[in-house]
């Protein structure tokens, strides 16, 4: 066999491959040879047909399976002899096929990169850190209560966040349009589930009230039919429910888990899955924050085979968000720019990372991975029971110890990296992500306004 590889561009590589005539017949003769043991044709007995026979009515099909089975196993041959480690599968183009003719086809693929990792040592990067304060705990268990409310019918007028059963009738110009009537329907107040001023309308409102509002649909209304029109809704209320929330007694208790210690005995325990969020938070933002500067600190080319890979994960996972919906949806509705960035910075990422594990002979960790597969338990009734089916199962077991590998990398880079703490809220520290940049940024716009407008004053001042 011989091989030769060139560079095309880039990550990509031509491979041509030639495999001699006779390899090639030889595997056919011995495939056609075994075949000859058990065919059956008329006129001949099993296992005495001649090989002529044998050859004319096979051999064209025997040769075909043979040449797709030889350029397999040649191309991986092939990698290996020259030490190649390509990313993603190839395109083979077969060159030269003709019977009695070396074997010559081309392999075309792409490499990994080498990759030089950055000096970790000039990563800075914040921890934030907080406490879960008693205040802290009186909310999450006011939050818990809200969740479980229910709701008891009075006798007054209807307040914001109240609950009125009501029916109604849209018109338009004195004609009903579709969509805009109901009856029994029930409208929590303040909620904004209906067009401005609909809710409001009702405020001060009692059982067995009719009330005539006339609004309009906004101009961006998602019917454009209904767009910028006037509206009459002739609304009845038939009754008006204020929240009840649950009592904080043992029945509240026991629905979130906790049988013993009353009051007291419920507050440990929601403090301890706060301060557990808290610290899975706190890592998670450090985690980010570092993840972004070597991004950043690391130029790497990424294969497009791996961003073809990634953006078809993505887009699985964004058909899961539907549901069961997404059986009937076509995939091609999810363009692959819409995931290209995505895709290409956790491939950019997973080789930065991978690169780290290489050169540190990493592993995970069998300590941590029990660790983290029991604090995962944690927060289950039989924790037990929980950690036994990770144990029994493979898949799940490796996608934690993926978990875990990880975070050793990370841990890893955070001994080089310079670190400083910073105390926040618990609220600051538990907000998502995304929520918590977009408050940066109106923090960072409101402190630059005062400063614009001293400059305006002095330059008013220059003026006179």
């Amino acid at each position: 066999m011989q091989v030769s590889i060139e560079t095309t561009t880039g990550l990509e590589r031509r491979m041509t491959v030639t495999v001699p005539a006779t390899e090639i017949d030889s595997a056919v003769d011995a495939r056609l040879s075994e075949a000859a043991k058990t065919v059956r044709i008329n006129g001949f007995r099993k296992g005495k047909v001649p090989m002529k026979v044998i050859r004319n009515r096979f051999g064209a099909g025997v040769r075909q399976e043979i040449l797709g089975d030889v350029m397999n196993r040649s191309y991986y041959a092939a990698l290996n002899e020259q030490g190649v480690k390509p990313a993603g599968q190839p395109k083979i183009e077969p060159k030269t096929l003709e019977e009695g003719k070396d074997l010559e086809f081309v392999a075309v693929f792409e490499v990994y990169p080498e990759i030089e990792l950055s000096d970790f040592s000039k990563i800075k990067a914040e921890k934030q850190v907080a406490e879960v304060t008693d205040k802290d705990i009186d909310t999450m268990i006011e939050n818990l209560r809200q969740q479980r409310q229910g709701w008891k019918e009075v006798k007054r007028q209807a307040r914001n966040d109240d609950r009125v059963n009501i029916d109604f009738v849209g018109t338009i110009d004195g004609e009903e349009f579709q969509g805009g009537s109901a009856k029994g329907t029930n409208l929590v107040l303040g909620s904004g589930r209906m067009i401005e001023g609909f809710e409001k309308g009702l405020l001060k409102s009692k059982a067995g009230d009719e009330v005539t509002l006339n609004l309009n649909f906004p101009e961006d209304y998602r019917n454009k039919d209904l767009a910028g029109k006037p509206v009459e809704f002739k609304v009845t209320v038939n009754s008006v429910e204020a929240p009840e929330l649950p009592e904080l007694n043992d029945e509240f208790f026991a629905a979130f888990g906790v049988t013993e210690g009353g009051e007291e005995g419920f507050r440990k325990e929601v403090k301890e899955n706060m301060e557990r969020e808290l610290k899975k938070a706190s890592k998670n933002r450090l985690k980010s924050e570092v993840m972004d500067t070597l991004l950043d600190q690391n130029d790497v080319d990424v294969p497009s085979a791996l961003v073809a890979a990634e953006i078809n994960v993505l887009r699985q996972q964004a058909l899961q968000q539907f549901g069961a919906g997404a059986k009937n949806l076509d995939a091609s509705l999810l363009p692959d720019d819409l995931f290209r960035e995505q895709a290409e910075k956790r491939v950019k990422l997973g080789l930065i990372l991978g690169e780290v594990i290489k050169q540190q002979s990493m592993r995970a960790d069998p300590a941590k991975v029990r660790e983290a597969i029991e604090d995962i338990a944690a927060t289950y009734e039989q924790p037990e029971e929980v950690i036994n089916w990770y144990y029994g199962n493979k898949e799940q077991l490796e996608t934690v110890e993926s978990a875990v590998l990880e975070d050793q990398v990370f841990d890893v880079i955070l001994e080089q990296a310079t670190v400083k703490e910073k105390k926040v809220s618990y609220d600051e520290l538990t907000k998502p992500q995304q929520e918590a940049a977009e408050d940066d940024k109106k923090s960072t716009a409101k402190a630059k306004k005062p400063a614009k407008k001293k400059a305006a004053a002095a330059k008013d001042k220059d003026s006179e």
